[in-house]
């Protein structure tokens, strides 16, 4: 392998590079440099030393992937195999989907793997990160032999973006197709997946994020617990996954919620794979906004109400609009539950972090004449690590309160 061309970096940075930070941001580059997107860079910052691969677009130019020397096969395979072993108490649990790469979280910056039954689905955030799939694919093999398929898919800019690394956000890189082989045969149009003796069907080919957010699932479980007894309205449904857990929960009624296109009859067919009893669901599919506000005008409550929106801020830019968005759905939220139950409420966008989620339950519970005592708060599951040295990894909030009247 050639010698790689060296950058020198400002001072200032050392700090952050020394803690492990995996992003350069272009403004911190030297002006006169150019180099073909792809290309690896070994990195000088007084006596720091990095090896990164290089973009020639975008605002993130280098992707820093180790200190200790230029990557190649063995130290990609030996981070495969570090996140699998991460995995094995998923993989122990039954569950037969989840995130096998977490990009920054697993020390593969730009890159995320996630696994469904026998395939490996593969995203690359930049063009220069998409040079490495190959080479990821055939780790992924090695790691995993009983794998059918790796294939690669495009960056979804649709829901729930934020739940991939930071650095997607602000990417434009498109690839050519949606769906390509790297390894193995293409998956089935349908996969069933198992998540906590659940069933779930899920689209590789066509579906947004496949059916299924992965993030959610040990969140999923925790709202199973609640569920006993409990009328539950669960907004932004998408496929059912949080009602099917308050089903099997022992909910007296569930109500599920979504805008979205065939999602009632997606979410139907979970039901139905997993015997739950379909009388006590209902999916309405309509704007959540819109049927929260009518709840609201026919003081129709319920014992437990669930929020899970899609991404209302893709970048900084949007962080205000979206904790106003997000104030105005959780007052709604919290004047649909009846007095003493549960408002479970999430959020999916990096740039609302969790205290000022927290502020925005207050203003929303102020607005709505309510008070929340939180019972529970969570992140992201161990298939999505967040490194110390890199917040902006921190996307998911979770919290359970409990609604109480001001006294």
């Amino acid at each position: 392998m050639p010698k790689p061309p060296e950058i020198q970096l400002p001072p200032n940075l050392r700090e952050r590079l020394a803690q492990g930070h995996p992003w350069v941001y272009r403004n911190h580059i030297p002006a006169n440099v150019q180099l073909p997107t792809g290309t690896w860079v070994k990195l000088r910052c007084g006596p720091w030393v990095g090896y990164a691969i290089w973009d020639a677009e975008g605002p993130i130019a280098l992707r820093i992937y180790s200190e200790r020397h230029l990557p190649d096969p063995e130290w990609l395979l030996e981070q495969v195999r570090a996140a699998w072993e991460l995995r094995a108490p998923l993989r122990a649990a039954g569950c037969t989907a989840f995130r096998w790469l977490f990009g920054e979280g697993d020390r593969l910056p730009g890159l995320t793997v996630d696994r469904y039954g026998d395939y490996a689905i593969a995203q690359a955030y930049s063009a220069a990160t998409a040079t490495l799939l190959p080479y990821l694919a055939d780790a992924l093999c090695e790691c995993d032999p009983t794998l059918h398929g790796v294939v690669w898919r495009e960056s979804d800019a649709n829901r729930h973006i934020d739940t991939e690394p930071a650095s997607a956000e602000s990417q434009t890189f498109t690839p050519n197709s949606r769906l390509q082989v790297l390894a193995g045969e293409m998956p089935p149009d349908q996969l069933t997946i198992t998540e906590h003796g659940l069933q779930f069907s899920v689209n590789l080919q066509l579906g947004q994020k496949t059916g299924l957010f992965l993030d959610q699932r040990e969140n999923r479980r925790f709202v199973e617990q609640l569920s006993s007894g409990r009328s539950a309205l669960n907004c932004f449904a998408y496929t059912g996954g949080f009602s099917l857990y308050a089903l099997r929960g022992g909910a007296t009624m569930v109500t599920s919620v979504d805008i979205g296109k065939g999602l009632a009859e997606a979410a139907t067919t979970n039901i139905q794979l997993n015997a739950l009893d379909s009388s006590r669901h209902e999916f309405i599919t309509a704007d959540c906004f819109d049927v929260l506000n009518r709840y609201v005008n026919q003081n129709q409550q319920f014992d437990l109400v669930i929020l899970d929106p899609p991404s209302f801020a893709k970048s900084k830019q949007n962080r205000y609009a979206a904790l106003r968005a997000y104030t105005r759905l959780n007052t709604l939220g919290i004047r649909c539950v009846a007095p003493g139950g549960l408002l479970v409420s999430s959020s999916c966008t990096s740039q609302v972090g969790p205290d000022a989620f927290r502020e925005m339950l207050a203003s929303a519970a102020l607005d709505a004449n309510q008070r929340l005592q939180i019972i529970h708060e969570a992140g992201q599951p161990l298939d999505h690590p967040v490194p110390a040295h890199f917040p902006e990894g921190r996307y998911l909030k979770f919290v359970v309160s409990r609604v109480a009247g001001v006294v």
